[in-house]
């Protein structure tokens, strides 16, 4: 694939992304099909999703999750501090890592 191609798929993934959370709350059908279109571009033009819309993809049920509409976000310290994300359609959790800026790992 060429930079050109790499380039339109980005700027329609970043597209389909924006469709679907302007139209989750009304029809949340389509706006799983604007993600399913969307991984679909992605992977068709081999191009990997921008880390802020893969955290908006549950990584086990493939669904669309926003914040306060179908997932829950909670912040944890147990062993390292993270970011614990339930997705309310499959019951899975996703955790990000929440890692101090400036600080060596030597310390």
């Amino acid at each position: 694939m060429d930079a050109a191609t790499k380039r339109i798929a980005k700027q329609r993934i970043r597209k389909l992304f924006h469709l679907a959370r302007e139209t989750i709350h009304e029809d949340p059908v389509l706006a799983q099909r604007y993600v399913d279109i969307a991984r679909k571009v992605a992977m068709a033009a081999k191009v990997r999703l921008p880390r802020e819309y893969r955290r908006q993809v549950c990584r086990h049920c493939k669904s669309f999750i926003l914040p306060g509409v179908n997932c829950r976000v909670r912040v944890k310290q147990r062993r390292e501090p993270h970011v614990a994300i339930t997705c309310l359609n499959c019951g899975k959790q996703m955790r990000t890592p929440l890692k101090l800026r400036g600080k060596s790992s030597i310390e």
